[in-house]
């Protein structure tokens, strides 16, 4: 008898590129990808703290490259991910929200979320993609996404619009790009504590709201996320697309 064996789960010659890696779910993404054996580009507006954060992990023995890219600006984008790519594998963590109740949304609002959440996700999968595509290599592509992908939220129409539409493109795409063995998922965290959850943090009831939906009974932390970005990453999910990864605490099991 022949035992299996599991896939393994390290990423030792694959080149990621994590956008948003300045901070938060994005700095974590990047670090668990580094850790398991990828080159990993850091892609943020934001150079400083991208320099700060490459110089961290080069105290590890980690290769690490840094890009300034704003996802919002696809033709740029565009161009970069022709220059420097291809890539194995992509982590669109850039993300933005503008909380407010429904009736109070503005149009400017409304537009830098979904610029970035929808149209700049969108084009900045399929420029990855387009990489992979004309150089026949296979691949694994990453958005993060929320559980507000599958359930609505307080003060969140704008926000859950644009993640259940990353579910909806990351599902079409997954169906596209299968028979070149380009995966497409997304992860679905629930309240990480980042700078962009404090503003809800901070706000008491909202805090008792959060605490009373995620079932384990604490918020969540970068490190939840990092496991998770590593097994879409790697050959232990070779069969997995078009799939949503929840890392919500249990919020969304009822």
């Amino acid at each position: 008898m022949t035992l299996p064996r599991t896939p393994s789960f390290r990423l030792t010659g694959k080149r990621a590129l994590v956008t948003g890696a300045s901070s938060g779910i994005g700095e974590g993404c990047a670090v668990a990808l580094a850790e398991a054996g990828a080159e990993v580009w850091l892609a943020a507006r934001g150079l400083d703290k991208l320099h700060a954060l490459q110089a961290e992990m080069a105290a590890e023995g980690w290769v690490t490259h840094v890009l300034a890219m704003d996802v919002a600006d696809v033709a740029t984008t565009d161009s970069q991910i022709a220059e420097h790519g291809p890539f194995d594998i992509l982590v669109n963590s850039a993300g933005l929200a503008r909380h407010s109740p429904a009736v109070d949304t503005t149009l400017e609002d409304y537009n830098q979320v979904t610029d970035l959440n929808v149209r700049g996700a969108y084009f900045l999968t399929r420029a990855v993609a387009r990489g992979l595509l004309a150089a026949q290599k296979p691949g694994s592509l990453i958005n993060i996404s929320s559980q507000m992908a599958h359930v609505g939220g307080i003060d969140r129409g704008v926000y859950c619009a644009t993640k259940h539409a990353v579910e909806g493109f990351t599902k079409s795409m997954a169906i596209e790009w299968g028979s070149a063995r380009i995966r497409v998922n997304t992860i679905c965290p629930t309240f990480i504590r980042t700078p962009l959850a404090e503003q809800t943090l901070a706000i008491p009831e909202r805090r008792k709201w959060i605490e009373e939906k995620i079932k384990l009974g604490r918020v969540g932390e970068v490190t939840d996320i990092m496991g998770g970005v590593i097994y879409l990453a790697s050959d232990a999910s070779a069969l997995v697309t078009g799939s949503s990864l929840l890392i919500d605490g249990g919020w969304t099991a009822d």
